[in-house]
């Protein structure tokens, strides 16, 4: 496994949504099959023999990592989902951004009391959301085991909101 082969696999694009904004494109890591395998590696490498009972994705990249990861894991895959996105019977919590609120919704019966549960998404940048979704958890029963990256944007301290439980990522940048 070669974290180098999946930092070069990621595109940067400036200014992207707006200016001073370096945005990290995942999208030509996920057109390179060894790069995108070898990602999902490192996150079985992390969490093989682990305590877990569910996988949390966070809305919409956090599917694509939590998904492969549930079925190498052999354990369920629940989704986190912005507001109105769930058709069954819903928990939120609201939390804020630098400039509002926002929600974010888990299915009601994603997540038994006890459940440990890896909260996983693409990037964690002010960790805001990640936080929230640990609440989600907790609100439904659960337990926070972990929280999981690919991407840590260090510089930003997202990673100070989740403490003190632990956060796995794959690349520091």
């Amino acid at each position: 496994m070669d974290k180098n082969k999946i930092s070069a696999a990621i595109r940067n694009v400036p200014d992207f949504p707006k200016p001073g904004i370096q945005f990290k494109d995942i999208t030509t890591l996920l057109l390179d099959a060894d790069a995108f395998s070898q990602s999902i590696d490192f996150f079985c490498e992390e969490f093989e023999g682990s305590e877990i009972d569910v996988i949390v994705g966070i809305e919409s990249r956090g599917f694509i990592f939590g998904s492969p990861l549930a079925l190498r894991l052999g354990c369920p895959f629940a989704i986190a989902r912005k507001p109105g996105k769930l058709p069954a019977e819903t928990v939120a919590v609201e939390y804020e951004l630098e400039y509002g609120t926002d929600k974010i919704e888990i299915h009601k019966d994603a997540i038994g009391p006890g459940d440990r549960a890896l909260i996983i998404d693409d990037l964690i940048a002010t960790g805001g959301t990640a936080k929230a979704v640990g609440q989600l958890v907790e609100k439904c029963g659960g337990e926070i085991a972990s929280y999981a990256f690919l991407i840590n944007l260090a510089d930003l301290n997202g990673v100070d909101q989740l403490a003190p439980k632990p956060v796995f990522s794959v690349i520091d940048v």
